[in-house]
C-alpha cells in the first residue's frame, strides 16, 4: 500500500512539489520515503527510513523540473534507508506500489548475469530489468520489463534520456493529473496538488509518457490509446486538519455532513429506477468488503432483512474470493470499499460478476478499480479521508446502504430518517463528555471487549476495530449472548466490557451481560440511547447516554460515539491516531 507521486512541471520546482505530495500521501505508508529529481547535473536521489519529515532537509536542497517520490508500507524488506524507494540502476530511477510475486526467480536470474542488488525489496528487480533491457528505446524497454512481472504494480520511472516520467499501471492505482503548472501522477486523487483540474485514469497494462506539456497513453501492445479526462473538484483534495489537532477528530466531526451529502448524491446521481429493479428482483443479496467496509455490511444486513425481506449475507472479501458462493443472474452483490481500490474486494466481486451476478459498488471514490467492475455505483460522499482509521466513510457507507435497503418501500422517507440521524450525530458531537470517562477506563485496561445484540453487535465489531488499530489495546467485539460461551474466562479487574444498548427489544438481555461481567469483578461501560437502560445500570457502570434514536438508525449515533472513545483513548496514551503503526489507508495489495 505504498504511495507514489511524480511531477513534470512547466514552471516551479518539481522536487518541492513532490515532497509536499509525499506529505499528503503519507497515509498510504510511513515506513520510509524518498524522491529522485532530474537536475542540471543529472538525477539525484535521496531517501530515508521513517516518516516523510525525515526527508525535508535534503529535499529542500533539490531543484528540477521533473521528480518522482515514494512513501512506503513495507512488504518485502524491513523499513530502512536501504529498502526505501526510489531504486536506481544505470540511467533509471523507479518508485513502485504493489507486489512482484515472481521477484525471487527474477532476482536469481539477474544475479547470475552479474547484477548487484542494493536492497532486500521485490521492487528493485524492476529497475535492474530496465537497465538490462534498455538500448535507447525507452518504451520498448519498459514494455519488455513489465512483460516479465507477475503481481501488481503502479510505477513511476525516470530515465536520463527522457525529460519526463513514465507511468505504468497493473492492478494498482495511479492517476495522471493535469493543470496549469504541468502534469503529475499520483496513487490517489486526494493527494494531488490543488492546481490539478482534471485527471485521466490508466487502464491495466497502460504505459504513459508524461511530460510537462502532456501525457501520451499506450496499451500493452504499445498502440496509442485515448483515456478520457475527468474533472476533479476541491472537495476531493486533502484540505488539511483545519482547527483540529488530528485528521481523525476533524473527520469524525464531518460525519453528519457525510450523511447529508450521501443522501443528496443518491437522488442526484443514481439511476434509482434501475437500482430498485436490481433489489426487487434479487434472489439474495451478498455484501462484501474488508475491515470497516465489511463491518458496515454487518450493520446494513439488519436494514435489508427488515425492509427488503430478501436473504442477505455478508462476506469478508479476502475469504470470498477463495470460497466462491453459488451465484445466479438475480444475485445482487454490494461491493463496499472506501477507496474503491481494495485489492481483495475488487478481485472477489470481479469473480462474482463473471459468474453472472449484478454488482453495485458503494464507494467514496468515483474513479477507481471497483467502479470499472460494477454495473452501477452508489456514491459515498465523505470527501477526502486521510486518517487511516475510517470514520466518516463508515457512516457514509451506512447511509448509502440504508437508502438501497429502502428502495422497495419508501426511499424518500428513508432520506428524512437519515437526515434526522445526521442531526442526532451533530447533537452528540456538541456534548460528548461521556467519551472522556470511558476513554480513561479504556486506557487503564489490559483488554476491552465490546458487546451488543442485533444491530448493536455489528457496531461492537466496528468499535473494537477502531480501538485496537489506533490505541494498540487488545480488543474484540462479541454478541452479548456469547459472553458466557468462553469470553467470561478472560474477564478480570483489568478488563473493560463496553456494552452497546440501543435496541429496546434486546435491552434486558444486554443488561444481564453487564451483571455477568460485574459479578466477575470486570469493569463495565455502557453506551445507550435508552433512558431505562441508563437508569438501571448507572450504579454499576460508566454510562454515556447518547441521543435517542430508532434501533435501525442507532448505529449512526453509537458508532460515532465509539469513534470518539477510540480517538480519546489513543491520544491519552500518546498514540498518533492518524497514522497507527504497521497500517496504511488503502489496502491495494493482497
Amino acid at each position: 500500500m505504498c504511495g507514489i507521486i511524480g511531477a513534470a512541471l512547466r514552471r516551479g520546482n518539481a522536487a518541492a512539489e513532490v515532497y509536499e505530495g509525499l506529505e499528503r500521501l503519507e497515509y498510504r505508508g510511513y515506513d520510509s520515503a524518498g524522491l529522485s529529481v532530474r537536475t542540471d547535473g543529472g538525477t539525484v536521489t535521496v531517501k530515508r527510513g521513517g516518516r516523510v519529515a525525515n526527508l525535508k532537509e535534503s529535499a529542500a536542497e533539490l531543484c528540477g523540473g521533473v521528480a518522482i517520490g515514494h512513501t512506503r508500507w513495507a512488504t518485502h524488506g524491513e523499513p530502512s534507508d536501504r529498502n526505501a524507494h526510489p531504486h536506481v540502476a544505470g540511467k533509471f530511477s523507479i518508485v513502485h506500489n504493489g507486489i512482484i510475486e515472481n521477484y525471487r526467480e527474477l532476482k536469481d536470474e539477474l544475479l547470475q548475469s552479474g547484477a548487484e542488488f542494493a536492497s532486500d525489496t521485490d521492487s528493485e528487480v524492476i529497475v535492474r530489468l530496465l537497465d538490462k533491457y534498455y538500448s535507447g528505446d525507452l518504451l520498448a524497454a519498459v514494455a519488455k520489463t513489465v512483460g516479465r512481472l507477475k503481481g501488481s504494480y503502479a510505477l513511476g520511472i525516470l530515465c536520463e534520456d527522457f525529460d519526463g516520467i513514465v507511468a505504468v499501471k497493473y492492478k494498482s492505482p495511479v492517476v495522471a493529473g493535469f493543470g496549469e503548472k504541468g502534469v503529475t501522477l499520483c496513487s490517489d486523487i486526494p493527494a494531488l496538488p490543488e492546481w490539478v483540474t482534471s485527471v485521466s485514469v490508466p487502464e491495466d497494462g497502460d504505459i504513459v509518457l508524461i511530460s510537462a506539456q502532456s501525457a501520451s497513453f499506450y496499451d500493452g501492445g504499445l498502440q496509442s490509446v485515448n483515456r478520457v479526462r475527468l474533472p476533479v473538484f476541491a472537495g476531493q483534495f486533502n484540505g488539511g486538519t483545519g482547527d483540529y489537532p488530528h485528521y481523525m477528530l476533524k473527520e469524525i466531526h464531518e460525519t453528519a455532513a457525510t450523511v447529508r451529502d450521501t443522501c443528496d448524491a443518491f437522488f442526484r446521481n443514481v439511476d434509482v429506477k434501475r437500482l430498485t429493479e436490481y433489489v426487487r428482483n434479487a434472489d439474495r443479496i451478498i455484501m462484501t468488503g474488508c475491515g470497516t467496509a465489511y463491518n458496515a455490511g454487518l450493520a446494513a444486513r439488519r436494514f435489508f432483512s427488515d425492509k427488503c425481506r430478501v436473504f442477505c449475507q455478508v462476506e469478508i472479501a479476502s475469504e470470498l474470493r477463495y470460497s466462491p458462493v453459488h451465484i445466479t443472474g438475480s444475485t445482487l452483490v454490494l461491493a463496499i470499499s472506501q477507496s474503491g481500490e481494495t485489492a481483495d474486494t475488487v478481485e472477489a466481486v470481479s469473480a462474482l460478476k463473471e459468474a453472472g451476478a449484478r454488482v453495485v459498488a458503494v464507494t467514496n471514490c468515483g474513479y477507481s478499480a471497483i467502479t470499472r467492475v460494477a454495473h452501477m455505483v452508489v456514491p459515498v460522499c465523505a470527501g477526502a479521508e486521510v486518517c487511516v482509521a475510517a470514520t466518516k466513510s463508515y457512516i457514509g457507507q451506512l447511509a448509502a446502504l440504508y437508502l438501497i435497503s429502502r428502495l422497495t418501500a419508501d426511499v424518500f422517507t428513508a432520506r428524512s430518517e437519515l437526515l434526522s440521524a445526521g442531526e442526532k450525530i451533530a447533537e452528540l458531537l456538541k456534548d460528548n463528555g461521556g467519551a472522556d470517562k470511558i476513554a480513561e477506563i479504556c486506557a487503564e485496561s489490559s483488554a476491552v471487549f465490546f458487546l451488543g445484540r442485533g444491530i448493536d453487535y455489528a457496531v461492537a465489531v466496528e468499535a473494537s476495530l477502531k480501538l485496537k488499530e489506533i490505541s494498540y489495546i487488545f480488543s474484540d467485539g462479541y454478541p452479548a449472548g456469547e459472553l458466557k460461551h468462553g469470553t467470561l474466562a478472560l474477564i478480570d479487574d483489568n478488563t473493560l466490557s463496553v456494552i452497546i444498548i440501543c435496541d429496546e427489544s434486546l435491552s434486558e438481555k444486554c443488561e444481564n451481560a453487564a451483571c455477568q461481567v460485574t459479578s466477575r469483578k470486570g469493569k463495565v461501560a455502557v453506551i445507550t440511547c435508552l433512558d431505562g437502560a441508563a437508569d438501571k445500570l448507572q450504579d454499576v457502570a460508566a454510562v454515556w447516554k447518547i441521543p435517542e434514536c430508532e434501533a435501525n438508525l442507532s448505529p449512526f449515533v453509537s458508532a460515532v460515539a465509539l469513534q470518539l472513545v477510540a480517538y480519546k483513548t489513543a491520544v491519552s496514551l500518546g498514540r498518533d491516531p492518524d497514522k497507527p503503526r504497521n497500517l496504511a489507508k488503502s489496502v491495494t495489495v493482497e
